[in-house]
């Protein structure tokens, strides 16, 4: 291989390994407006994991002295806490300069004095410093990795009550020293198992490859790592419907990759196109997008119409079928697509419509096979954390699979048809999606507030978040096995 051959491969790499990235189909961006909420959800869980602290009893001697301490209790957290990004690796969570009440029980000899009673401690200078690093586990989950903690505190101060007060005050730097040491080395053991044990638990809560209904499912598994800046941490998901049947046999993505520039609110969820198509795609290879309009279904005046246009069909057929019940039946004939574009989202649908007499007791005897395009405006909503969408028909047109002259007979059927799939269809599709399919957000968090806008090949849905319960209360829900019901309707 000459010198150029392999300058030309060497040149060309890079750009074959990006065209076989996989594009994202749903994007998520939480910026550091969101971080603040995170914050205050954060600095309570931490208090409350903190205040879960046990410290053993202590035991010792100095010189005459003689103590035992035990019942050590936190009674109050004043925590200055800092939630923040750490670029390229996750978050930062820091506590400065905070204090730390503690309670427990003395005993003490001292010669032949003995003395016992309750002390109020103090930690003065509290210093946490927790970097958390999130990364795409091997099922494309998000979890935390790795937790680098540090913790220091200043000083303690004791003061004791009872007889002996001020006669052994000064004891109380040996017994601080040991409470301090002890203290210290509890803290970051217990923020290790907040982190990499019970907020990895809530984040299992976030779907990455579930069932939507008994048709399709749909697969949020990470396609790489976040991407921490100091602003903002983003999430590419794969964003992928898929047929439950058939799981193999899924879209492939050849939609625009979706872009967010915005960091004015606390979250931002951006779809491409991929997302909604492959979805039609699922639906369609599931063989949902079939319909039988017969008997008490079958709109009188649309019945009525039928007969009139196919009276000639039907005499030609067999007279006899003149009081045979008349029915429509529509399926679609390939996978419908989505397009957005800044003005908005519409959906293309291409249906094959057979009309059917059906004598009693006998096979149906077919009176004429159309086509059907119809075009509908979707408007794309979010509830909770949940995305839905609603139909509207704009277009609608009908061609005979005969004839053009037939073309031409079926004109009168147009506004009728389109009027019978406006009451009877669109209405039914709908009602199915009113439900929507649920977001990549962990259990008891939702959208509130959102704004969705259109860009060309993708929406971007900006909100903020809001909790439901706290992150301790979330958590526990999760080990006891319930679900989060508001999610579920």
């Amino acid at each position: 291989m000459g010198v150029y051959a392999t300058a030309t491969i060497i040149f060309l790499l890079p750009l074959v390994a990006k065209m076989t990235e996989i594009p994202p189909g749903c994007k998520i961006r939480i910026t550091s407006k969101g971080l603040e909420m995170l914050k205050y959800e954060t600095q309570k869980f931490v208090e409350q994991e903190l205040g879960n602290i046990t410290m053993p009893e202590m035991h010792g001697k100095e010189g005459r002295f003689q103590y035992s301490i035990t019942d050590v209790k936190i009674t109050e957290l004043n925590l200055t806490a800092d939630l923040s990004f750490q670029p390229t690796a996750g978050l930062l969570f820091e506590v400065h300069n905070s204090s730390i009440t503690v309670n427990f029980q003395r005993r003490i000899l001292y010669w032949f004095f003995y003395d016992e009673g309750p002390i109020n401690a103090s930690a003065e200078g509290v210093n946490i410093h927790t970097a958390l690093d999130l990364a795409k586990d091997e099922f494309g989950r998000l979890k935390i990795s790795n937790v680098t903690c540090g913790a220091s505190i200043a000083k303690m101060r004791a003061k004791f009550g009872g007889t002996l007060g001020r006669v052994y005050d000064f004891v109380a730097t040996f017994l601080t020293t040991g409470m301090r040491f002890i203290l210290n080395q509890q803290i970051c053991p217990s923020l290790n198992h907040a982190a990499l044990v019970l907020i990895n638990q809530l984040l299992e809560t976030i779907p990455v490859r579930a069932e939507v209904d008994k048709y399709v499912g749909i697969d949020y598994s990470l396609l790489s790592d976040p991407v921490v800046t100091g602003t903002s941490l983003d999430m590419d998901f794969r964003g992928m419907f898929y047929d439950l049947q058939n799981e193999k046999d899924t879209l492939v993505n050849y939609a625009v990759n979706p872009v967010v520039r915005e960091y004015d609110r606390m979250i931002y969820l951006a779809l491409s196109e991929y997302f909604f198509d492959s979805g039609l795609y699922s639906y369609f290879k599931g063989g949902v997008f079939r319909m039988h309009i017969s008997n008490d279904r079958m709109p009188k005046d649309l019945e009525m119409l039928l007969r009139t246009t196919y009276f000639g069909a039907i005499m030609m057929l067999n007279p006899a079928l003149m009081e045979a019940p008349i029915s429509l039946e529509l399926e679609v004939t390939s996978a419908p697509t989505s397009t957005i574009k800044t003005s908005g989202a519409s959906v293309a649908v291409h249906s094959g419509v057979r009309v059917l007499a059906l004598p009693p007791g006998k096979a149906p005897v077919q009176l004429s096979s159309m086509t059907m395009e119809s075009k509908f405006n979707a408007k794309v909503s979010m509830r909770g954390k949940r995305l839905s969408i609603h139909l509207d028909l704009r277009r609608f047109k009908i061609f005979s699979n005969q004839s053009a002259l037939e073309s031409l007979a079926l004109i009168p059927l147009q506004a009728p048809l389109k009027t019978m799939l406006q009451i009877t269809v669109v209405p039914l599709i709908n009602n199915y999606t009113k439900r929507g399919v649920r977001i990549p957000l962990p259990d008891g968090i939702d959208f509130i507030e959102e704004v969705v806008e259109y860009h060309n090949g993708y929406i971007i849905v900006g909100a903020n978040l809001h909790f439901r319960s706290g992150l301790k209360e979330l958590i526990e829900r999760k080990q006891a096995g319930e679900s989060d019901n508001a999610d579920e309707h």
